[in-house]
């Protein structure tokens, strides 16, 4: 009997919501797309995908020779099939031993380009030195596209004069992805989510006297030009932005705040300014980039996905959670992997189901980078998607 009602329950949610999926059944695909100690390159991290107008799946990584300094480039695999198999590596941007990093694609629908926030600094410089502003220079926002697909991008460019202060040190776009407004007075207005470093003497970032704020980077003509907002802070960083249904924006941020949750704040005029932040308790974090994904369902109404490893105290049990109610509640945790885990990226494939981009290992998070695809009921069913990689 209970059984029995658990199971129309979960029926209810799917027909209210409008994402009951009702095509040919598709079996579950998981791809290892990166991993340690293979490949040209000795680590990979920091998932980024999104999914072409044309169906096409783009897999960004940073394929590094050590950790988070250092010689990095910006990497890619293409995939026609919904991840069911991949294309051989790209190398989007090589900049020699300098660090080019944190990928945060965006597709204008309107036009049909994929543009692709990147962040830019002297390999020899690390994040300390630039946070203390004893580096050779600041960690600038550079930006590329691609009007083919993502099988060529052009010349990176410099962002810096519209889109950082000078006054900022570090500077890291998303990571994960942008979006494209879609309801109120700012649609068709493209969004990229991306924090700093900014002196504040009351500070404690790397011993101070820094702090950690985010902002996004928005364009109103198709990316011709492109302005920044307000700064969120503080104690926040690594950011991702939602829309709800009535056009306002979510932004939603690692926080040092000692809160063991993600940090928010809120948007009313399409980026440009944002309320004082709060935090979500009900997305517990332990300093660690999550993922945030509004999917529009066939009667109109939104749900929204969020992944992160869901532990207050280290990297492990990455998570689903979803809301139908415009981000106020989260429910439906889905435990998609136990083990170690870190960063992700959501993405609605072209054949409806969900993909999840992520960092995991069986003994340490960044041993492999992981892709996994299933249908939507799967995150209302009993179990684990992944017992093992």
């Amino acid at each position: 009997m209970k059984a029995k009602l658990s199971s129309t329950l979960i029926f209810t949610v799917f027909c209210y919501c409008g994402i009951l999926y009702c095509g040919s059944a598709t079996a579950q695909t998981t791809q290892i797309l990166w991993q340690q100690g293979t490949g040209k390159y000795n680590n990979y991290r920091i998932p980024s995908i999104i999914a072409t107008q044309k169906g096409t799946l783009l897999a960004f990584c940073e394929g590094r020779e050590a950790g988070d300094s250092g010689n990095i480039d910006i990497l890619l695999k293409r995939s026609a099939d919904n991840g069911k198999t991949w294309s051989d590596e790209q190398v989007v941007w090589n900049d020699g031993a300098n660090t080019c990093g944190n990928p945060c694609p965006v597709i204008d629908e309107e036009t049909g380009r994929i543009w692709l926030f990147l962040t830019w600094n002297n390999g020899e410089d690390s994040e300390s030195e630039i946070i203390h502003k004893k580096a050779s220079s600041p960690r600038q926002p550079f930006v590329c596209y691609s009007d083919d697909d993502g099988r060529t991008w052009s010349e990176p460019q410099n962002l810096s004069e519209s889109g950082r202060d000078a006054s900022w040190g570090w500077y890291a776009t998303g990571p994960g992805i942008g979006i494209q407004l879609k309801n109120g007075a700012y649609k068709g207005r493209l969004v990229i989510p991306a924090n700093h470093s900014y002196d504040d003497p009351e500070g404690t970032v790397r011993n101070g006297p820094y702090e950690y704020g985010a902002h996004v980077l928005y364009s109103d003509d198709h990316g011709k030009t492109w302005n920044r907002s307000e700064s969120i802070g503080p104690g926040c960083n690594e950011s991702q932005v939602t829309e709800l249904s009535d056009g306002t924006l979510v932004m939603n941020m690692r926080s040092y705040n000692e809160k063991y949750s993600r940090a928010i704040s809120f948007s009313t005029d399409g980026g440009q300014t944002w309320t004082d932040i709060e935090h979500d308790f009900q997305l517990v974090e332990s300093r660690c980039q999550a993922s945030i994904l509004g999917l529009e369902t066939e009667n109109k109404k939104t749900v929204h996905l969020f992944s992160n490893p869901a532990v207050p105290v280290g990297r492990t049990a990455m998570t689903i959670k979803s809301s139908f109610d415009n981000c106020q509640s989260w429910s439906n945790a889905k435990l998609i992997y136990a083990g170690p885990s870190a960063y992700s990226c959501l993405v609605k494939l072209p054949n409806g189901q969900i993909g999840l981009f992520f960092e995991a290992g069986e003994k340490k998070p960044y041993e492999k980078m992981v892709f996994v695809s299933f249908k939507r009921k799967e995150l209302f069913s009993q179990g684990t998607i992944l017992e093992k990689i």
